[in-house]
């Protein structure tokens, strides 16, 4: 009976501690200090797709290694969602969850998104992309990109200066993150410093055109990019063109280009090749050096 007790309690452990949220900032997020709107969760929309939307205060949801396995590398997850909402089981949770069983501390980032004001943040989506909000939406994610981008940075900051809470290594902290996510991610390998600087960045159909992109410098991170030919928000040449100048600084980049797949495939089982991205993501970290035991 003590053992059954005993396991129950460190199954309940692992649990809370999976679910512990913790935010990044001491006070409120700088640059959006007046922003006083509530936070929102659900699917209601037509894909049944679970989102969190009106994002003020920007945190990380902790998913701790798997003991057995653990080796010390931490990778920060940063979901999609256009800069307005975030697609934060697709390509959020399922992903840290993953990642957790395979040794790797996971860390879910929720970074400022725009406001809105709907239930539906996906019918938004559609109304702003090509439909009646797309200046609106233009607009709003102009004035937020810049702040989202700041959440990664201070993200991979937070996660440094705590590293010793978590197990694991400083100098192994890399940012995965899918769309809006990517764009958040792919940032992270520019203008960088010694606090927050990744030591890989992982875009997945990154949203990354070049007016935000910067100088790869001599010491960049690693970069693992994914995406489809087939993107239907034809983002496939914003991989490419990452990856290019990553080989034009002769710096180590794998690019993983599938014919198709189209956009927001995430964790989401197509039974196409697609669906397998995450393990050639794991063999990547295999084969530099990540999923071996740290020495730290």
């Amino acid at each position: 009976m003590k053992k059954i007790l005993l396991l129950f309690l460190l199954l309940s452990g692992v649990a809370q501690a999976q679910q512990k949220e913790i935010r990044i900032y001491d006070g409120p997020a700088p640059g959006s200090e007046n922003w006083n709107w509530v936070e929102k969760k659900n699917n209601a929309n037509a894909i049944k797709l679970m989102t969190v939307f009106n994002v003020v205060n920007p945190s990380i949801t902790v998913f701790p290694a798997d003991p057995a396995v653990a080796n010390g590398t931490s990778v920060i997850i940063c979901p999609g969602g256009g800069f307005h909402f975030l697609s934060i089981d697709n390509e959020g949770n399922d992903v840290a969850t993953w990642l957790a069983k395979k040794g790797v501390t996971a860390f879910v980032l929720k970074y400022r998104t725009a406001y809105i004001n709907t239930d539906d943040p996906f019918a938004d989506m559609m109304a702003g992309i090509n439909g009646p909000r797309k200046a609106e939406w233009d607009a709003e994610n102009k004035a937020t990109i810049p702040l989202s981008i700041a959440d990664g940075k201070a993200a991979i900051a937070y996660v440094r200066k705590h590293a010793a809470d978590y197990g694991i290594d400083p100098n192994r902290i890399g940012i995965l993150g899918f769309s809006a996510g990517g764009t958040v991610t792919a940032s992270a390998a520019f203008n960088y410093t010694p606090e927050n600087k990744p030591a890989f960045v992982a875009p997945i159909y990154p949203y990354m055109p070049a007016s935000l992109q910067g100088t790869v410098a001599a010491d960049a991170p690693r970069l693992f990019a994914v995406c489809a030919s087939d993107d239907q928000l034809n983002l496939a040449p914003h991989s490419v063109e990452l990856y290019s100048k990553w080989l034009a600084a002769k710096q180590p980049a794998e690019l993983h280009m599938y014919a198709k797949g189209g956009h927001g495939f995430g964790m989401n089982k197509q039974n196409i090749p697609t669906d397998h991205w995450i393990d050639r993501f794991a063999d990547w970290l295999a084969q530099q050096g990540f999923m071996t035991q740290s020495k730290k």
